[in-house]
């Protein structure tokens, strides 16, 4: 039964839904009518509720998606499907040690926290006091605090942390850091750094080369919806083009 406190999504379609934090006696309003919280609480995830309009919204269990694309943001984040190959590509799992550099609003790091965990960690750098503010309120919502140590302070002074498994950057100039993530990184680690341009890329690779970086990769993900209906599927006209540049690389002990 879903509880007050508990987080449900109200969903009417791609383009219409909510994610709510359940209080007792509140309202939701929207364009599609209010909806009393009061009459979610009891019933059971995959259940209907009706706004005072008579218009229907399916009560959903939020996902580690919807945490992540409906976070709190001071920072454009990184899109789920940028997410999956750095996760992928990097390795890590439940008891992962892993380095973000660059927290922002905590979308990546929500994504991370949630597949290091029970026993994993994830500690997250970040020079600026508002996003470090923000970024806890969205971890602590999706429930994995327990699993992230935030930081406030300038990457370029290095890091705490030695053999973690895996550096995420996410960084303005994140080859100035590579140095900094090899000497953190366990004889096996990987490293990984999401940049929105070329010229950002091309520094980054150089760096990692001199660094004794193997296996670098530099890969972009596009992304595009289908409309799936009889006589008329087709891709939608609206598309996730070009979100940024994910360059991937291992450590390597001799040059």
């Amino acid at each position: 039964m879903i509880r007050e406190n508990d987080d449900v999504i109200l969903y009417f379609d791609q383009r219409v839904n909510y994610m709510i934090k359940l209080k007792r006696d509140q309202v939701l309003h929207s364009h599609k009518g209010y909806i009393k919280m009061n009459d979610i609480i009891g019933k059971r995830y995959g259940e209907k509720v009706k706004s005072h309009l008579g218009i229907e919204f399916h009560i959903l269990k939020p996902t580690i998606r919807d945490y992540i694309m409906k976070a709190s943001r001071k920072t454009q984040i990184i899109y789920p499907k940028d997410i999956a190959t750095i996760i992928h590509y990097s390795g890590i799992g439940p008891g992962s040690r892993v380095i973000e550099a660059g927290t922002g609003s905590g979308a990546l790091t929500i994504a991370l926290a949630y597949y290091v965990k029970p026993n994993g960690k994830v500690y997250s750098y970040d020079n600026r006091e508002d996003h470090i503010r923000v970024a806890k309120s969205n971890i602590e919502r999706a429930g994995l605090m327990d699993y992230v140590e935030l930081k406030l302070r300038d990457v370029n002074e290095g890091f705490d942390e030695k053999d973690v498994d895996a550096v995420i950057l996410d960084l303005p100039s994140p080859w100035m850091i590579v140095e900094k993530a090899y000497m953190a990184l366990a004889d096996w680690g990987v490293i990984v750094s999401y940049s929105p341009s070329i010229e950002q890329v091309i520094k980054t690779v150089e760096a990692l080369e001199k660094a004794k970086f193997v296996g670098i990769e530099c890969i972009e993900n596009i992304q595009r919806r289908w409309k799936v209906k009889p006589n008329e599927t087709r891709p939608e006209t609206l598309m996730i083009g070009h979100t940024g540049y994910i360059v991937l690389a291992r450590k390597s002990l001799e040059a």
